[in-house]
């Protein structure tokens, strides 16, 4: 059996905790930024958990996450 494709873009974008959990960064971080105050940037800073209705799609887009994360 052929070996299964990582989907790139999925992989820059999310990973997975040491407990398991599948995790993505905050959006509307691109340009703007001097517009927000110094509150709103320091909570996009932090990292998110993926919704409970995305995740499989992405364990499908990303076979071997769980090999790869630490």
């Amino acid at each position: 059996m052929p070996k299964m494709k990582t989907h790139k873009g999925a992989a820059k974008r999310f990973r997975l905790t040491g407990s398991g959990k599948m995790v993505r960064a905050a959006g509307r971080r691109g340009h703007f930024r001097r517009r927000m105050s110094l509150r709103i940037l320091q909570h996009l800073d932090r990292t998110f958990e993926v919704h409970k209705s995305i995740q499989r799609r992405l364990r499908r887009a990303l076979p071997y996450i769980a090999k790869h994360s630490r």
